[in-house]
């Protein structure tokens, strides 16, 4: 009888063991937090995901979770386009339209040398202007903006950018979007700048499903107080510049992968990921001539001038 027994329990225990090996790897990837494993994990992130049915409380957590993170990441983030006073910032942001800001910073030391205060400017032989714009690419009607915003300016504010919102709009060339980078960077006026990175990456954590940028503008100031809007815009388009591309993602880099919904869009193998990144999380020079000095601390290099090699 107890021969009987121990050769019908011996299956049974084999049995056991057989399905404790096979769950050991499913405990490991599944909800692991770590660097490593969460990068390697693609379908047990995805997995995780917030549902569409996630409550707005919850996404409110969310998004200022990833704020708070990327504030972490990117302690140096900063406009990047070069300029010493209100007067070069919205030039600058003017001729940024359609073109890197790398090649904005590129091409306006000689235009503002040549000329530094909106009287000079508006005053400017337009086909000069024009050869000097030539780099940052339609460059006849950046011309036209440029002259055109710099007689606004000496004709109805003396010669000064005005720090309103209203002001601001009704200059030839100026939006929204380059009122808010003004207000936010020259007058220390909170703003939210909806450029294509910011587009890009708030819809791929779904903060917004809205294509309109002064809907994606109002919807994502509702999540965040005020006081962060600037800051929070150069959070998000930092990381879109350096990380999270619009044809490549770094997935398998990215320090927020565990709060993306889109995770997987892109690389996730950590050591490919790697190799996409920008900027100074690559050791590449950035956007800037002349960075903040926070910027070159964190190991940022700064942008080489127009015609170097």
């Amino acid at each position: 009888m107890k021969k009987a027994t121990a050769k019908k329990a011996a299956p049974v225990k084999k049995a056991a063991v057989a399905p404790r090996k096979a769950a050991v790897p499913v405990k490991k990837a599944g909800p692991a937090k770590t660097a490593v494993p969460v990068k390697k994990a693609g379908p047990a992130k995805i997995a995780a995901a917030p549902p569409k049915s996630e409550s707005h409380t919850a996404l409110v957590r969310r998004a200022r979770r990833i704020n708070r993170e990327l504030a972490e990441v990117y302690p140096y983030a900063h406009p990047e386009l070069d300029f010493e006073n209100p007067f070069q910032l919205i030039v600058a942001t003017v001729l940024s339209a359609q073109t890197t800001d790398l090649r904005v910073n590129q091409t306006t030391p000689a235009l503002f040398a040549a000329y530094p205060t909106p009287e000079d400017l508006a005053a400017a032989n337009p086909e000069e202007v024009e050869e000097i714009l030539r780099p940052t690419g339609f460059f006849r009607a950046k011309t036209r903006s440029v002259i055109g915003l710099s007689k606004a300016l000496a004709e109805e504010f003396g010669g000064e950018v005005p720090g309103r919102l209203e002001d601001l709009v009704k200059l030839p060339g100026v939006g929204r979007k380059t009122a808010f980078v003004v207000l936010g960077n020259a007058f220390g006026r909170p703003g939210i700048t909806v450029d294509t990175h910011f587009q890009r990456l708030v819809r791929r954590w779904r903060w917004t499903d809205q294509t309109d940028p002064d809907k994606i503008e109002a919807a994502v100031g509702a999540l965040f107080p005020r006081s962060e809007w600037t800051m929070l815009s150069h959070h998000v388009i930092f990381h879109g510049r350096r990380i999270c591309h619009a044809r490549k993602p770094a997935c398998g880099a990215c320090p927020i992968a565990p709060l993306c919904p889109a995770y997987g869009e892109g690389e996730t193998d950590p050591e490919k990921a790697r190799k996409l990144l920008k900027y100074e999380k690559g050791g590449f020079p950035g956007q800037r001539l002349k960075p903040p000095q926070a910027y070159l601390d964190a190991g940022g290099r700064p942008a080489p001038p127009l015609g170097a090699g």
